[in-house]
């Protein structure tokens, strides 16, 4: 079958003049706008009203809004096909749910909603309400006293678990990691007790509440105590390496003295002038230790010069020979001299020499070491020079020869130059006569702080463990 195209132009010209926006009435509209407008449509309102109809809309109102318990008191007066609602509804919902059910009745032109929400309390209701949850309450307590019992017996086997003491020393490393054993074991108990407890009464939500809020409450605390949860660490780890010893010399960092005793938060040292100095314990764990007590040798230096016209070798041989007849100085590892530089009017000698720490005083050897090299090279001739100065008056006039200084000064004075006083002879101290007796007073005071101080029982540090 073919369509005549005079038939077909018609047809597509009469589908273009349709309007765009033309919609079917009730279809496309949105049920939102539907409810809020009760506007009735063009057209179907009757011109002439059935006779009773009034009266029929109001009594099948009443009896739908009888038959719902939230519109119970919902009363509907109709005139002339006007609905108008009357009465309390509990909320709004139920406001708008009596308006939509009026406006659906056959021969309804429009409603007006006069329902007030009510805002009374029901006292009745409510104590019913906290009675049953009385009852509740009430019924569930048996089981929540069984669950209490089971929780505090979990928790009191934890507390006689770590009661046994002894053993956990025995056990742990040292005191220090005792106690926390001690602590955790009986934390880690009282919080099985509470989660089975928890889950025996069926309140599983709040379990996981609790051990949510714990875990955020213990995450802020980390937080907040950052750098003391860090320096306890420092110390169980120092307490487990043992670096160093009761009365070791060290420096830590910047600091130096002897150790008098480690913490649980710091490390107590004895200066070198007598003072008390308390490192915390997470600075001295990422600190670098120099323990001068752990090896017993030890090695002093210094530097002498001479004059850059004698024989520095000589002058080099004359200091080791020097160094190896002191006794305090060991032969093995053997001493031994070093030409280091050449200065402006001099040769620089580095004197190096071995001592035990058990037998010797490093400052006491260092120093008489000094005083003896010195003496051996001026006995030989060799001259330990000073710097030397040349000066201008101005800068027209030459410098003046050195030997000259004095003769220019005299006469300029007017007075003849005085010779000088020979130096009174110096008398010849030999190695022997050094005392570099051990007798180091930081340490005697140091172990008579040990003996007499009641803290000593917090020490951490354990002579019958290995250091590190």
């Amino acid at each position: 079958m073919t369509i005549p195209a005079r038939w077909l132009a018609l047809l597509l010209l009469g589908v273009a003049s349709v309007p765009a926006a033309a919609t079917i009435p009730g279809l496309d509209a949105p049920a939102e706008e539907q409810a809020a407008d009760n506007s009735p449509e063009p057209g179907s309102i009757d011109v002439e009203q059935t006779s009773g109809q009034d009266e029929r809309i109001a009594v099948r109102l009443d009896e739908i809004f009888a038959a719902v318990p939230s519109l119970a008191e919902v009363r509907a007066r109709v005139s002339e096909g006007v609905v108008t609602l009357e009465g309390v509804a509990p909320d709004q919902a139920a406001v708008d749910r009596a308006e939509a059910i009026a406006a659906g009745v056959d021969g309804v032109v429009t409603v007006e909603n006069g329902i007030e929400r009510d805002v009374s309390i029901d006292v009745g209701e409510s104590i019913g309400g906290l009675e049953s949850r009385v009852k509740d309450l009430l019924r569930v307590l048996p089981l929540a006293g069984f669950a209490l019992l089971v929780a505090l017996l979990i928790g009191a086997f934890g507390y006689l678990l770590a009661s046994f003491t002894g053993f956990w020393r025995r056990v742990a490393p040292n005191g220090f990691l005792a106690e926390l054993m001690i602590g955790a074991i009986k934390g880690v108990f009282v919080i099985i007790g509470i989660v089975i407890a928890l889950d025996m009464i069926g309140a599983g939500a709040l379990m996981g509440a609790v051990l949510g809020g714990a875990g955020v409450i213990g995450l802020a605390l980390g937080f907040a105590m950052r750098d003391t949860v860090e320096n306890y660490v420092a110390s169980l780890m120092l307490s487990l390496r043992q670096p160093f010893r009761a009365n070791d010399h060290v420096i830590i960092d910047t600091h130096e003295g002897r150790v008098i005793r480690l913490t649980s938060r710091a490390t107590v040292l004895m200066t070198l002038d007598g003072n008390h100095l308390r490192i915390p314990n997470s600075m001295v764990f990422k600190a670098v230790i120099l323990n001068f007590t752990r090896n017993p040798q030890r090695r002093f230096e210094f530097v002498l010069g001479v004059d850059a016209d004698d024989d520095a070798e000589a002058a080099r041989k004359l200091g080791k020979k020097t160094l190896a007849q002191m006794p305090f100085v060991l032969d093995d590892p053997a001493p031994e001299v070093r030409i280091t530089e050449v200065g402006d009017s001099n040769v620089v000698l580095q004197f190096l020499g071995w001592i035990d720490q058990g037998e010797t005083n490093w400052f006491k050897a260092k120093t008489h070491a000094i005083a003896l090299a010195k003496e051996a090279l001026e006995d030989a001739g060799f001259a330990l020079p000073e710097p030397i100065y040349r000066l201008r008056f101005d800068q027209r006039t030459a410098s003046l020869p050195f030997e000259n200084v004095g003769e220019v000064k005299g006469e300029r004075d007017g007075a003849p130059t005085p010779t000088p006083a020979p130096s009174p002879k110096k008398p010849k101290r030999t190695a022997v006569e050094a005392d570099v007796s051990t007798d180091d007073e930081i340490a005697r005071m140091v172990e008579k702080e040990r003996a007499s101080d009641g803290e000593q029982e917090k020490d951490l540090l354990d002579s019958g463990r290995p250091v590190e």
